[in-house]
This record gives C-alpha cells, sequence and structure tokens, in this order.
C-alpha cells in the first residue's frame, strides 16, 4: 500500500472506531483486527503504519470528532507530511476543501477534564493518561524463580516494589517465550500487580475476588497465597469467567473455584459465603479512566450518566461485599480509575455507611494517598491508573 493508501485506510478506521464509541460498540483494538482480518493484502508495515496513524489520531482529539476525515485533518494539521497524501488518487483521500470540518485538538471533553481537575488531576497528569503504555509482566512464582525466569528473557527490566514484575520492550513477542508457554508469566500491568497485593493475602486465607472477570487478579492472589487456602472467583460475565480455568490449569493454581452469579441476584449464589472470608476483593466495574493510555478512545465513550451508573454498581457492591467479610477481615476496592466519584469518595462514603470499618494504611512503595486509599497514576508511578482502599471490619 502507497501512503495515501494507508492514510486513507486510517480514516475509515476512524470512522468505525467513532461510530462504536458513539454507540457503545467494539474497542478500538477490536475493531481494527476484524478490520486487517478482512484485508490479507495489507502486509505487517501497512497494519503497523494504518495502526500508529489511527491512535495518533485517537490521542490528539479530546472529543470523539464528526467524522474519521475531519479528524485525520486535524492530525495532519500537526503533521504536514500528511497534508500532501490528501491527493484524490485512487486509493488515497479526496483533496482538502478549505471549508470542511477539522476536529479539535484536545485532551478531554469538556465535563470530563473539570472532573479530572476536581480529583486533583492537573493537566500534566491528565496528559500522561494518553501516552503509549509499557509492556509488563508478572513472573508466576508458582512455575518459576522470577530472577531465573526473567535472564531468559530478553531486555527484562526489574519493576522497582515488585518482586516478580519486570517490564519488557512493547513489541516484544509474549506467546513467542518458552516461560509464556510453561505458564511462568502473565502479563499484567506493574498497577494491577500492586493493587493486587494490598490486601496482604496469604497463605491459608479464604479469599472472595467477587469482579474475577478472566482472573488476572485471581492469579496473582494465587501466587501471593503460594497456592494455600481458597480463592471464590465470581463474576456475572460468563464468557469472562470461563476463560479463567484454562488460565489457572496452565499457571498451576489449584486453589480456586468460580462461581457465576446472576446480575441483582448475587446473594442466591453467595448466602452460603455470608461472614466467612478473610479477604474480599472488589475490582470493580468502572470508567477506566485509568486504562486510556492502552484504550484511548474509551474517554469518548464516558458520559455523566455512564459515571454515575459505574458510580452506582460500585455502593452496591461495596455494600454485598461487606456482608461477605469476616469479623476482623479485608474488604479491598479497587478502580482502575482516577476519578473521585469511583475511587476515594466511593470508599469514604463506604466507611461514613458503616460504623466501626476503618481505613488501613497501604505501604507498596509507590502511590499517593488519596482519602481513605492510595492513587497510582501513570505520571507518578509509571503504571496504568489504579485507585485502592483497603478496610476492615471490627
Amino acid at each position: 500500500m502507497n501512503p495515501s493508501a494507508r492514510l486513507q485506510a486510517a480514516i475509515d478506521l476512524l470512522d468505525r472506531i467513532t461510530v462504536a464509541a458513539r454507540d457503545q460498540g467494539g474497542s478500538a483494538d477490536t475493531i481494527i483486527a476484524k478490520y486487517f482480518a478482512e484485508r490479507r493484502y495489507a502486509g505487517s508495515k501497512d497494519r503497523r503504519a494504518i495502526r500508529e496513524l489511527v491512535y495518533d489520531a485517537v490521542r490528539l482529539l479530546g472529543a470523539r470528532p464528526e467524522s474519521g476525515r475531519a479528524g485525520m485533518l486535524a492530525l495532519a494539521r500537526k503533521r504536514p507530511d500528511l497534508a500532501d497524501l490528501f491527493d484524490g488518487s485512487s486509493y488515497g483521500p479526496a483533496p482538502v476543501d478549505p471549508a470542511e470540518p477539522v476536529a479539535k485538538a484536545g485532551l478531554l471533553p469538556g465535563w470530563l477534564g473539570k472532573a479530572m481537575a476536581a480529583s486533583g488531576l492537573d493537566a500534566a497528569e491528565q496528559a500522561a493518561l494518553l501516552a503509549r503504555a509499557p509492556l509488563d509482566i508478572r513472573i508466576n512464582t508458582l512455575k518459576a524463580d522470577p530472577a531465573a525466569a526473567a535472564a531468559e528473557i530478553p531486555g527484562a527490566v526489574p519493576l522497582a516494589h515488585l518482586s516478580a514484575g519486570f517490564r519488557l520492550a512493547p513489541d516484544t513477542s509474549i506467546e513467542q517465550l518458552p516461560a509464556y508457554a510453561e505458564g511462568a508469566l502473565e502479563v499484567q500491568d506493574a498497577g494491577s500487580q500492586f493493587v493486587s497485593l494490598a490486601g496482604g493475602a496469604a497463605p491459608g486465607m479464604r479469599v472472595i475476588d467477587l469482579c474475577a472477570g478472566a482472573g488476572g487478579k485471581t492469579l496473582a492472589l494465587a501466587a501471593a497465597m503460594a497456592n494455600q487456602g481458597e480463592i471464590v472467583a465470581c463474576d456475572i460475565d460468563r464468557q469472562r469467567l470461563s476463560r479463567l480455568a484454562p488460565r489457572a490449569q496452565r499457571a498451576g493454581v489449584t486453589i480456586a473455584s468460580t462461581l457465576l452469579l446472576d446480575p441483582n441476584r448475587e446473594w442466591e449464589k453467595l448466602e452460603d459465603l455470608r461472614e466467612s472470608a478473610d479477604l474480599v476483593v472488589i475490582d470493580a466495574p468502572c470508567s477506566g479512566t485509568g486504562t486510556w493510555r492502552r484504550n484511548p478512545e474509551a474517554r469518548w465513550r464516558l458520559t455523566p450518566d455512564r459515571l454515575a451508573r459505574f458510580a452506582d454498581t460500585q455502593h452496591r457492591l461495596l455494600r454485598l461485599g461487606a456482608e461477605l467479610v469476616r469479623p476482623g477481615g479485608t474488604l479491598v476496592h479497587i478502580v482502575c480509575s482516577l476519578l473521585d466519584a469511583e475511587g476515594a469518595g466511593q470508599a469514604a462514603a463506604f466507611l461514613a455507611d458503616h460504623p466501626g470499618w476503618s481505613a488501613q494504611p497501604i505501604a507498596l512503595g509507590v502511590g499517593t494517598p488519596r482519602g481513605p486509599g492510595l492513587r497510582l497514576t501513570p505520571l507518578a508511578d509509571s503504571t496504568d491508573g489504579f485507585f485502592v482502599a483497603k478496610m476492615t471490619r471490627p
């Protein structure tokens, strides 16, 4: 493909991503993967160049553009080399009409920028949310010694304060590494590794992972517990939860069982676990503002109403989780969001509603205190954005 054809492909993809963001459709990664699966003629260099154009445009535009072309014209204003590619050639984009709309560059939609500022995040912190994410892994201590395993992985750099965490070059082919095939490593952002440790999971505990999803934190908890004790991994998403069993088998985890819950009828399956858990971990559904480095188009999906719905869900899950904690046990609230409405404010509201419960200090070696918990950000900690609070029952 010539450069003009690559640009037109990027415009087509940006159109699809824009529509999906408006209609709460598939993620950009999914849309791009499907697009190239249908176009086998695009070589690896073409795919890489087109993908970079798309994500450069997405990161540039704070608000969802009117069209893919308007978005790419905004990028062309920042990159004059692209302007000449609007040449009207057979597979290239039509020449630019001076009167046609051009999207505006920016970090965030206006309301969201205000919410970030109110949550203590200045312009530099906001900009860091849109930088390119690194590639982090966790060595599975149930299968390998971290130092020995990392020595076999080219370019692995230890992550400070994480004995099993390492950072790799972004283009590392994880699936080709022997350690991956052996179940000795998992792809997991450093921030996710840190917050998985916040509850102090230890051998012999009963742990309930209330929003386990595909089980990334369940596997990290099992390693921290030396595969001794019990983990009940729960979720309402059958498809995501079904991925945990094969991942656990590959990782050598034998203490985790899955429990599929019915939305808004969770107690039908959880009643027998009431007041039985040493530790309940709630990695709650959230806006995902802390993961924009990986999914920058997600900020186009978020609305005030959608944020309010996430906050309501988190509030309900915290009340539900509290009923599962034994006296003296621990409840951990985690969100991959930096907004106080989902993090510090949510934890503070829980403590206000539950007399006798108390927030506990969290010593991870990273993070900044925020309300009753700790906040990790890309700028300050070189991780995805997270909030975590550790609260104990009297």
